[in-house]
């Protein structure tokens, strides 16, 4: 029995040895702690402008630092201090090398799993590998080019719509957000589901449709209460948390509410799919559920999906396939608003290309032609640098790592550091706005929104990062977007559309706009003093006089 106790005394001893000890981590320089138990995450989540703090950081420590996180002073706490990086060879380590290694956030794969079920936003390891081997013949680019002719369509149903409502007059305010919010939305329910979403039909959108809108605005600085709560989730087992979805209390109820319309949409899409593709023969349906239901006439249980993974799917699709798209969209056309003399440049090559177009016998531009569009390229490479809708994605090392910088910092005691040694459970904030700033990656103007810096020959080409012109905004490795290719064709067929008919500016009536924190880690737009309005970006329209 004494032996019993002095082995247990010595276990709990070398418990809180290893507990006190210091971490390879705390070398690295950071801000001091706001909050003893909010830590820095809070501050982050409730900023004022998104991208503020980080800035400030990344000019006081250089591209790494350490932020505390909540419940600083809990010994139960893996990791009290969160590693902050915008080095690219530390994110290209993170999620290109090591990408398995270092996994989701527990808080965020309930979240997801809540929202929208056992998909791919939640899949890790293996599964992971399941669920992307069999969704991947779904965005091959020569399947995408298929959808081009789907996304004019959209786009011209649109541009008619805004004519309407012009009725004769010189110009009108539109909340572009919302308009291309209802474009993308529909555009994902065809080209995903093979469904009518009717989100551009007023009046007439799905409730899924309704269930969308602001869904991320609400609230957008968290109390300290709800901050804590969220926190909570990273220390809970993950069955208990599952729980948490029972909830009678917002974000919940509507969580539930939107899960449940999209479980009921999901199986009656299914069914009517099921019963109209013949798995003997090669179906003609071009969208991704079918591609799905397909694969899983494949004897081969590595290319199955569940009914209820297929339809986190749709969920997942929809998400990311509109709500991320039609915002960098929303921030690209507030950007020509603010920026007509590079509008007008735009417009005149896409007028070019439609008069060559026309000249060859064709009537709409094909993916070669858009891309031939550097302007309009170069409009959307700088817009999801200087926006990136998501900010940062939190990742946590499965086990002890070395974690490589590019630019080596100064550490607490005066030494020079070109790498971190992090152990199992250590979080780290990779934060995307802060890389997309680095000046020596981007240039001495980094902080200015310019697309002609594209044309420089050396911009991109760096430590090789994400899965689209160097940038980390589809993320990067083995868990980049699988749709970002999508996502690009789409947001140049319907700046095409758009460009070639109206003339975009700001209101007369001078208005701020301010880049929300949204969701944790991504952002939406507001006007400064009218957050009743939710999510809005109203810019001006007019037609373009031929």
């Amino acid at each position: 029995m004494l032996t019993f106790g002095l082995v247990a005394l010595i276990l709990v001893a070398a418990g809180l040895v290893y507990q006190l000890r210091p971490k390879p981590i705390q070398r690295v320089r950071g801000p001091p702690s706001p909050s003893f138990l909010l830590g820095h995450e809070h501050a982050i989540s409730s900023q004022n402008e998104v991208g503020d703090l980080e800035f400030e950081w990344l000019r006081t420590y250089g591209p790494t630092w350490r932020i505390r996180g909540e419940f600083g002073a809990s010994p139960a706490t893996p990791s009290i201090h969160v590693l902050m990086t915008a080095d690219p060879k530390a994110l290209q380590h993170i999620y290109h090398k090591s990408g398995y290694n270092y996994t989701k956030r527990r808080s965020v794969i309930v979240m997801a799993e809540i929202m929208a079920g056992p998909g791919i936003a939640v899949a890790l390891g293996k599964d992971h590998q399941r669920h992307r081997k069999i969704m991947n013949p779904a965005f091959s680019a020569a399947h995408l080019r298929t959808f081009l002719p789907l996304f004019q369509r959209i786009g011209a149903k649109m541009v008619e719509q805004w004519k309407t409502d012009l009725s004769g007059a010189e110009r009108m305010i539109i909340l572009v957000n919302k308009w291309l919010s209802c474009a993308t939305m529909d555009i994902i329910g065809e080209a995903a589901f093979d469904y009518q979403y009717g989100a551009l039909d007023k009046g007439a959108g799905s409730p899924i449709m309704k269930a969308y809108d602001n869904l991320f605005s609400d609230p957008n600085k968290p109390s300290a209460t709800v901050a804590l709560f969220r926190a909570m989730w990273n220390y809970i087992p993950i069955p208990v948390l599952r729980l948490f979805r029972l909830i009678p209390a917002e974000p919940f109820m509507r969580l539930r509410n939107l899960r449940g319309l999209f479980t009921e949409y999901g199986k009656q899409i299914l069914r009517e799919q099921r019963a109209d593709t013949d798995m003997e023969k090669e179906s003609k349906s071009k969208d991704v559920m079918s591609l799905l239901i397909k694969a899983n006439s494949s004897a081969d249980p590595q290319t199955h999906l569940s009914e209820a993974e297929i339809i986190a799917e749709m969920f997942s699709l929809t998400l990311a396939g509109h709500e991320t798209t039609g915002s960098t969209l929303t921030f690209l056309t507030y950007e020509l608003a603010k920026h007509p003399d590079y509008q007008a440049r735009m417009r005149k090559e896409i007028q070019d290309r439609r008069a060559f177009v026309m000249s060859r016998g064709d009537t709409s531009f094909n993916t070669e032609d858009l891309d031939s569009l550097t302007l309009t390229m170069n409009a959307i490479k700088e817009t999801l640098r200087f926006h990136p809708i998501v900010t940062y994605l939190p990742r946590v090392a499965t086990k002890d790592d070395v974690i490589p910088l590019a630019y080596p910092i100064i550490s607490t005691t005066g030494e020079i550091i070109s790498e971190i040694s992090v152990r199992a459970g250590q979080v780290i904030f990779p934060s995307f706005m802060a890389y997309q700033r680095l000046k020596d990656v981007w240039g001495e103007d980094a902080d200015v929104w310019n697309p002609d810096r594209w044309l420089r020959p050396e911009i991109g080409k760096q430590t090789k990062l994400g899965v689209f012109a160097n940038l980390m905004s589809f993320s990067a490795g083995v868990q980049a977007c699988i749709g970002w290719k999508f996502s690009l064709i789409e947001m140049q067929a319907l700046l095409t559309e758009i460009l070639e008919n109206f003339e975009l500016s700001l209101p007369e009536e001078k208005l701020t706009i301010r880049r929300v924190p949204a969701a944790g880690f991504g952002m939406i737009p507001m006007v400064e003093g009218r957050e009743d309005l939710g999510t809005a970006m109203p810019l001006q329209v007019s037609l373009v006089q031929q």
